[in-house]
């Protein structure tokens, strides 16, 4: 069977037989692509120095086992042979539930994803099969998280930036182009007796603890631990957990990924009793600090609303907006969906979650995450 064909895999079973035929565009096929396809997937990734880690294949799996998610991965191919070079990836995660609606998402969960193409009429074929897909699944709408413009004609939303910073080749140039005032508040809390590590899975537990409890007191579902666990397994060379503990227990924590020079900061967390303390400084420092050990270029510092608390945190430190656009096939028209806690529509179900006891939280919390982007 050749690559430009389908076998029906689990992930596939719900999808009308018609989608499955693959789209035939020249100069190669547009289609759906199995595990099969894996590392011809991936070898075509990572030579992309523009690509995210999230348009890496293993992420498939990490939905899919953790998440219970149907995926669907589209590439384009060089030609109609065998074992044809992937040119193009397009990566879509379907979130289904009666409380928020079906639709699909690259990649949900994630800061990017969307889709990556050698060229411009690569991404064009790509995006016109997603939208092909969303169209006989019978979804309500496409979104796709991209950093460039790269489907003007689609409605977008650009509410959003990332925060970045060009890393120098040491943590001490890095701490010596600090403000006077981040540094100061870095050493706050190592005089309260607050101490950082990092490491693996082992520090899964305590970073877990902290993030959970945050996401109740945010108002937002919580990810299920085995996400986590699931992140860390499949990539533990670029992935690292660091936690800071205070008056002997975990305080502040945060997941980085590294990735094409750039280490992301895409979860972080500290508890709200231990703020007064600064402990998210020392998190953040500790992080840039191996950043730079790491001889990484950037550090990403994740995306935000300009103007906002979170935007200002990240703008301290030195880090630069970088403008985000997510586009929009939508099945009806109208305006771009604003399926999260921000928006107006959930702030009485945000106030009620925020005084649920903490263990109904993270009993419910990982049901009602799964489908929420």
């Amino acid at each position: 069977m050749s690559p430009g064909t389908h076998t029906l895999t689990m992930s596939d079973r719900s999808l009308p037989a018609a989608a499955l035929a693959p789209v035939e565009t020249a100069p190669g096929p547009v289609g759906l692509v199995d595990d099969s396809d894996a590392q011809r997937w991936n070898e075509f990734v990572r030579a992309r120095p523009d690509a995210a880690p999230y348009n890496l294949y293993e992420w498939r799996n990490v939905v899919r086992r953790s998440l219970g998610r149907e995926t669907f991965y589209l590439a384009t191919r060089a030609s109609h042979a065998p074992n044809a070079r992937i040119t193009g990836v397009l990566p879509l995660v379907r979130l289904k539930s009666v409380l928020f609606g079906d639709f699909l998402v690259s990649m949900p969960y994630f800061n990017y994803g969307g889709v990556l193409a050698e060229s411009e009429a690569g991404s064009a074929r790509l995006i016109e099969a997603g939208c092909d897909l969303a169209r006989r699944l019978g979804v309500s709408h496409m979104e796709l998280r991209h950093v460039a413009n790269v489907a003007p004609s689609l409605p977008s939303r650009t509410d959003k930036v990332t925060l970045m910073l060009g890393l120098p080749g040491s943590a001490e140039q890095l701490w010596k182009a600090l403000p006077a005032k981040v540094r100061s508040q870095v050493r706050r809390p190592e005089k309260a007796g607050a101490t950082a590590q990092s490491g693996g899975v082992e520090l899964l537990d305590d970073f877990y603890r902290v993030f959970a409890e945050n996401m109740r007191d945010l108002g937002t579902p919580v990810y299920p631990k085995g996400f986590f666990r699931a992140i860390l397994t499949a990539f533990p060379q670029a992935t690292r957990l660091f936690v800071v503990g205070l008056r002997g227990r975990p305080v502040a924590g945060g997941l980085v990924i590294a990735h094409n020079g750039t280490l992301e900061i895409p979860w972080a967390s500290s508890l709200r009793s231990a703020n007064a303390d600064s402990v998210n400084m020392m998190l953040y420092w500790k992080v840039l600090e191996y950043a730079c050990e790491q001889r990484m270029q950037r550090f990403d510092f994740g995306r935000c609303t300009p103007d906002s608390g979170t935007f200002r945190f990240k703008r301290q430190w030195g880090a630069e907006p970088v403008q985000l656009h997510w586009h929009y096939w939508l099945r009806d028209g109208g305006t771009p969906p604003q399926l999260n806690h921000s928006n107006p529509k959930y702030r009485i179900a945000v106030a009620a979650w925020q005084r649920l006891p903490l263990f109904i939280a993270n009993r419910v919390g990982p049901v009602l995450i799964r489908n929420l982007p």
